[in-house]
């Protein structure tokens, strides 16, 4: 058996006994953008757009602004009446649900009085206010006759998220030169709205050693503690068109499913990240192109593999093996990334650094513990005696696993056992899987860590035989533990009670299902590589 099934301490999750009142499958976030468009594609509604769908929400958009703009810059900017925002935001929200707002671009003093309006009479759940002032490119976005009406619309808002260069307007302040006088004006911020305020790092200057760290701040004691960091790789890439509209419609969307600012930013953050790692790929404009908001879906041609799996997910009852193909269809683009990673090449050839090997380890223990807790769950609402007694005796197998790694391979590797950010999303993520009322949610979101783990543990036990088994290799006998047939049977059974539950499913859950499913295995692929940014 492998280090996929579970990973927490009992101190930080809820125990495993917990049982949540019975739901329905969990509601796609019905989540409203108001911003402006970019023609290009890149930033604006058309970011919000794309950030709150691969982030599994339902968006809605209302313009506050035209522009002309490509990915070299913004050449012009119409900024229509305001008593047609207020129309469109009436149209929507007489009708509509709405369970987060993401408000962008406002351009001038009449939209933010409306958009104020319309916030007092309306009160969504989740606000969050990217003050949109000044672009990527330099250009000005909102007019400064328009800056004191904003100054009153940000104690309407439960996240703000402004670059560098609009903190230091806010606070008319020159801009931040270092990581610490960034918090110190977040604070400040926090503390004159009287909300919170994500610092963002990705426009200080540094190379990529200097990282990308991101922080929560609010004085006001409504996170967990004042600041909360949240370390990341700084990438080096032109194509970060649309990253501050995409990060924080993303946050929305996230906010109103998990109802954590923390565990929101420590989801986004590893999605954004891959987004701008693979904006190449996408090959728009001559100038500062888009991220890849599908990274994630679409990964090395599998476009035609994502729509096997929409098929799958609405419209039709699939037959036997029909869903698990597709989810595994859909999932390959994340078993290549998986293989790409230097932790895992350096796995396979003896190559990795023996601390990155320890974290790795030490992160798998601390994850086998909370995903002990949610195969505990799948066992009590399974369907089936013998889908009980599956989960169940996987929940002891995880807790077995950690035990004998705690035992045996960090008792010689001494390592700090904290709970890392990767890890600490991955169980967050599973553990409202476990509390949304599906089982067939949850066993889709556990999957991967079976499916996945064990396609890449035998490839690498092959890859590890084919190469002689070097007696020096320091991880051989890590390597033998991944031919494992009993692990190798368990995951064909979790793949069973995941297709078996697709076809009992209506459409709606199987949609919730394959986004379970999808999310999880973009965890995955984050777990492998915490290592590199973390150890």
């Amino acid at each position: 058996m492998s280090d996929l099934s579970a990973r927490s301490n009992p101190s930080e999750f809820p125990p495993s006994d917990f049982q949540p009142p019975p739901s329905a499958p969990p509601r796609i976030p019905r989540v409203l953008a108001i911003a402006g468009s970019d023609p290009s594609g890149g930033a604006g509604i058309q970011a919000d757009l794309k950030s709150i769908a691969a982030n599994g929400g339902y968006g809605m958009a209302a313009i506050t602004a035209l522009t002309a703009q490509n990915t070299q810059g913004v050449r012009a900017v119409h900024v229509p009446p305001a008593a047609f925002l207020t129309a469109q935001l009436d149209a929507i929200s007489e009708d509509i649900g709405i369970d987060a707002v993401k408000i962008g671009m406002l351009g001038d003093a009449a939209v933010i009085d409306a958009v104020r309006s319309w916030l007092e009479k309306v009160r969504p759940a989740v606000v969050v206010l990217d003050p949109v002032m000044v672009a990527t490119s330099g250009d000005r976005l909102l007019q400064e006759s328009a800056e004191a009406a904003l100054h009153a619309l940000l104690p309407l808002a439960d996240l703000i998220t402004p670059n560098l260069a609009e903190l230091a307007i806010l606070l008319k302040e020159p801009a931040a030169a270092d990581w610490a006088e960034a918090l110190a004006q977040g604070k400040r911020l926090a503390a004159l709205a009287g909300t919170t305020v994500l610092v963002k790092g990705g426009h200080l200057q540094g190379g990529s050693d200097a990282g990308c760290p991101d922080a929560l701040v609010n004085t006001g004691g409504l996170l967990g503690r004042e600041t909360v960091v949240v370390p990341g790789e700084r990438i080096a890439t032109r194509n970060s068109h649309g990253t501050g509209c995409s990060l924080s419609s993303a946050m929305a969307t996230v906010q109103a499913r998990v109802g954590d600012w923390e565990a929101a930013l420590r989801e986004v953050k590893p999605w954004l990240l891959g987004a701008l790692r693979e904006a190449s790929v996408l090959d728009v404009g001559a100038g500062n192109g888009p991220v890849h908001h599908f990274h994630h879906m679409q990964q090395r041609g599998d476009v035609q593999q994502l729509h096997d799996l929409q098929d799958n997910c609405a419209g039709h009852r699939p037959a036997e093996g029909e869903f698990a193909a597709a989810l595994r269809a859909g999932a390959a683009g994340d078993l290549d990334a998986i293989y790409a990673l230097d932790f895992v090449r350096g796995l396979a050839d003896g190559t990795l650094p023996e601390h990155e090997f320890a974290y790795y380890l030490a992160q798998d223990a601390i994850y086998l513990n909370g995903y002990s807790r949610v195969l505990a769950r799948a066992a009590a609402i399974a369907p089936t005696e013998a889908e009980q007694l599956f989960w169940a005796r996987s929940a002891q197998t995880c807790l077995e696993v950690e035990s004998e790694l705690h035992r045996s391979w960090l008792s010689t590797r001494p390592t700090a056992a904290t709970l890392g950010p990767v890890t600490k999303s991955y169980v967050d993520h599973l553990l409202a899987a476990s509390v949304s009322g599906s089982y067939g949610v949850l066993v889709a979101a556990a999957l991967p860590c079976f499916w996945l783990y064990a396609e890449v543990g035998s490839t690498l036990h092959r890859e590890f035989l084919a190469g002689g088994a070097p007696v020096a290799h320091p991880y051989a006998e890590w390597l033998r533990t991944y031919a494992d047939e009993d692990f190798a049977a368990a995951t064909r059974q979790a793949i069973a009670c995941t297709d078996s539950a697709a076809r009992r499913a209506s459409d709606s859950e199987r949609e919730a299902m394959a986004l379970a499913f999808r999310q999880s295995s973009g965890y995955e692929v984050a777990f492998f590589d915490a290592p590199r940014l973390y150890a």
